[in-house]
């Protein structure tokens, strides 16, 4: 139902949409809208204390919409939700997301936040999440498990369009496409697994390589890995400032915690830490063992909020959307840490982490927006943490 008063958007929210009141006073979140427009809309679901829409036309602008490049989102590809905004005008308004969460989740008044680390916006992602539609890959619409084939994607790395183009069984349910941006090394994974595939010989099935960080990585195809190798560069540069910023004569003892397949425990052995990493997938453990035999580096497989961290005087902390929460915080500040070095990838969680571990005794020092996520309201964050005396 369009609602028969426009609305006026006045903020944005930390999942990207804009925010409005209606005739009541009663919030309404507007998918494809942003802060300062004036909209009409289509009401999506409506909650005794808020509701969502949609735009149906744009009636005033913002300066900083911009006509979104891709057909798919015109007909509802979810995949680039901000296609709309101008590219300088995404990256100032992440910031400005990051900012907020900061003041309103971790009561911060002062938040040293420092510049976005800009990234190519097209043609970058080589790790795609998809469903099947008869036995080809297709991306959901926006806040929908609806499927809508995407040929031609623009965000997807070139090494990925002939798979996304093309058949992969028509048993799947849904399918995971990976590649390796610096090795040329591709992957397809499908749920079920091991169903026979319509594909090139030279496509893995279990795992494939990339290169970044200056180390070649073995990533399997139920481990995580960051969707592009500029990405994956830019966050280790920004652990590898953060290590050697402490001032110590040499380096000492390092956790990493939520480690993946070792990219910053790999980084911080490189530079001569005495790096623990622990993570909790088996595929992700066998491929940081496989990784990092050669670099001294101790992988432990197991919980980190169950794990008695040892001793340490950097923790470095990469944990999945929901941040490391109340128990994370209490593991990993027990090992008495100088610095923690928190990479979230939700501006809610990393607020909430940040207030716990301001509690808990440290003081942010330094906040960085990453923009590996071009054309979405998603963006990782390092942030610095020091222990006050």
């Amino acid at each position: 139902m369009v609602l028969p008063q426009p609305l006026t958007t006045t903020a944005m929210a930390t999942d990207g949409r804009a925010v409005a009141r209606d005739a009541t006073g009663k919030v309404v979140f507007v998918e494809g809208a942003l802060a300062d427009e004036t909209v009409a809309v289509e009401m999506t679901d409506d909650r005794s204390r808020w509701s969502s829409a949609r735009v149906v036309d744009v009636l005033a602008a913002s300066p900083d919409r911009v006509a979104p490049p891709c057909p798919h989102r015109a007909a509802g590809c979810g995949g680039c939700p901000w296609q709309h905004v101008d590219p300088p005008a995404q990256r100032r308004l992440k910031s400005s997301l990051v900012e907020e969460s900061l003041r309103r989740l971790a009561d911060m008044e002062y938040v040293p936040l420092r510049p976005t680390v800009e990234l190519e916006p097209w043609a970058w992602r080589t790790t795609i999440k998809a469903g099947v539609i008869d036995g080809r890959p297709a991306l959901r619409k926006g806040r929908t498990h609806d499927l809508i084939p995407v040929p031609g994607c623009l965000i997807a790395h070139p090494l990925l369009l002939p798979l996304l183009d093309g058949p992969i069984h028509p048993g799947a349910e849904s399918v995971v496409l990976r590649g390796g941006a610096r090795t040329g090394e591709r992957l397809v994974a499908t749920t079920p697994s091991r169903l026979p595939t319509a594909l090139s010989a030279d496509v893995q099935q279990r795992h494939y390589h990339e290169k970044a960080a200056g180390h070649l990585w073995r990533v399997s195809a139920r481990s995580f890995f960051q969707s592009r190798a500029d990405g994956a560069d830019a966050l280790a540069d920004l652990v590898a400032d953060a290590a050697e910023g402490m001032g110590l004569t040499s380096p000492g003892r390092a956790v990493d915690a939520y480690s993946g397949v070792g990219l910053f425990a790999g980084v911080l052995a490189r530079h001569g830490w005495e790096v623990t990493a622990v993570e909790g997938s088996k595929a992700a453990v066998a491929d940081a063992r496989h990784n990092l035999g050669r670099l001294g580096v101790e992988v432990v497989g197991g919980d980190v909020t169950r794990w008695a961290a040892p001793r340490a005087d950097l923790v470095v902390a990469d944990p999945s959307r929901a941040g490391l929460g109340r128990t994370g915080v209490t593991s990993l500040t027990s090992t008495g840490a100088s610095r923690i070095v928190l990479i979230s990838c939700d501006v809610a969680s990393m607020g909430r982490d940040t207030g716990l571990l301001t509690r808990a005794g440290y003081g942010l020092s330094a906040v960085t927006p990453v923009d590996l996520f071009p054309h979405s309201w998603r963006v990782e964050v390092v942030s610095v943490f020091d222990r006050r005396p």
